[in-house]
């Protein structure tokens, strides 16, 4: 694995170091850090994060020169997969690791975090949904690093006006007057939740942290699964409408046969490049279903910097953890990663609000939930969904057909 080695000579006071078991350490703000010879702290991160990372390590130990001589190595490791490195060897894994949101309850269960005792303060810098995420229940166990992993619209401004693109089914009639597309991937229940997620009808994680809850074939209330089936069949039909993957919706727009689409930041370079001037972003439409107009919900994903609960050197790699996610620094990673801050004021800043990718996000985010589902989603709600974009060939009654996803995505 590749290491990158960051030392600061200076004077010595740092935590002291914990033996094999857990152990109440100082806190990141209240106890005094006791002396100690050198801090030896190991840091998980992207390897794309690597030269951000060093000019953050590079700062935070300018900041705390005079009071420890650190020993800070970064270690590349996928943010995804951060919580299967860790759990192969937890109480020698890395002090400070970043990590996607939907991992935070396994972690928390295994016992690789405590709360973070600066909760208050953070919760007070970062988006309230950050916050969420980086929460079990009301206690904070982790700090919000980004908030820019959900999705919204992109759209050709040379074919819609603002007014346009409110609407889904507008923007279908335009796009098959012109002969073109608008893509969205029903092949990924993470995208087929946008339908659902307004409309009362609920899904999510049982308190058993393995299955599923799942009302969309609700047969009662002013709307009803059958009814939003039935809307999907109807968007499905128009010639506008273009069920498609991520890398085609790209490819489509780079082709010029797709003019608008549901996707992420992580395409924002390669569409601008495309459109130029035409490039537009915002949050997703409203569609009708059950004669009502529902804005389309969304899936949000963060990423956090968790502090192993069993690092021995606790106290100083909550204050690293704590420095990385600070205000500064979340926009530092913007402006050289591209990566949307969780910060408030960060994600206030004119520098982010002028990016048309993460203001659409920003947007989207109040009609946006933080992701928690058992594994059991997946398959089911893409065999519906297809199914659905294809037109139901077979004919199969949807209130059959919902069933029977629902009854798959809530099996033990």
């Amino acid at each position: 694995m590749k290491k990158t080695t960051y030392l600061c000579i200076a004077a010595t006071v740092a935590c002291a170091a914990l033996t094999g078991c857990k152990k109440s350490v100082p806190t990141a703000e209240s106890d005094p850090m006791p002396q100690e010879q050198q801090v030896d702290l190991v840091v998980w991160g992207a390897a794309e994060d690597e030269a951000l990372l060093n000019q953050i390590f590079e700062s935070f130990q300018e900041e705390y020169r005079g009071q420890a001589d650190f020993n800070i190595t970064f270690s590349p490791q996928s943010e995804s997969n951060c919580m299967d490195a860790l759990m192969n060897d937890l109480e020698n894994g890395a002090d400070v690791f970043a990590f996607a949101d939907d991992q935070l309850s396994t972690l928390v269960a295994a016992g690789a975090l405590d709360s973070v005792e600066t909760a208050d303060s953070i919760k007070e810098a970062n988006l309230s949904e950050a916050v969420h995420a980086a929460s079990v229940g009301d206690t904070l166990y982790a700090y919000p690093l980004t908030a820019d992993n959900g999705y919204f619209l992109y759209y050709n401004k040379h074919y819609f006006t603002e007014a346009d693109i409110a609407s889904l089914e507008r923007m279908l009639e335009i796009a098959a007057a012109q002969e073109r597309k608008v893509t969205m991937d029903w092949s990924s229940g993470w995208y087929v939740y946008s339908f659902f997620g307004n409309t009362g009808l609920e899904v999510g994680l049982n308190d058993d942290g393995i299955t599923n809850f799942c009302t969309w074939n609700g047969t009662e209330g002013s709307i009803r699964g059958t009814d939003v089936a039935q809307s999907m069949l109807t968007l499905a039909e128009s010639p506008g409408f273009l069920n498609a993957t991520d890398e085609l919706f790209l490819k489509g727009v780079q082709e010029g046969t797709v003019i608008a689409g549901v996707s992420g930041v992580w395409n924002a370079v390669a569409i601008e490049d495309a459109w130029g001037a035409d490039y537009g972003a915002a949050r997703l439409p409203s569609y009708t279903c059950s004669g009502q107009q529902i804005q389309m919900a969304s899936y949000s994903g963060y990423k956090l910097i968790g502090v192993n609960a069993y690092s021995k050197n606790h106290a100083w790699a909550s204050r690293l953890a704590e420095w990385i996610t600070n205000e500064a620094n979340q926009k530092l990673r913007f402006e050289l990663r591209g990566q949307g801050p969780a910060n408030k004021h960060a994600a206030a800043s004119p520098e982010v609000q002028s990016s048309p990718a993460i203001s659409a996000l920003l947007s989207q985010s109040e009609f946006s939930r933080v992701q928690r589902l058992g594994g059991n989603f997946w398959d089911p709600v893409s065999a519906f969904a297809q199914n659905m974009a294809a037109g139901n060939p077979t004919g199969q009654g949807l209130q059959e057909q919902l069933d029977k996803m629902v009854e798959e995505i809530t099996a033990p």
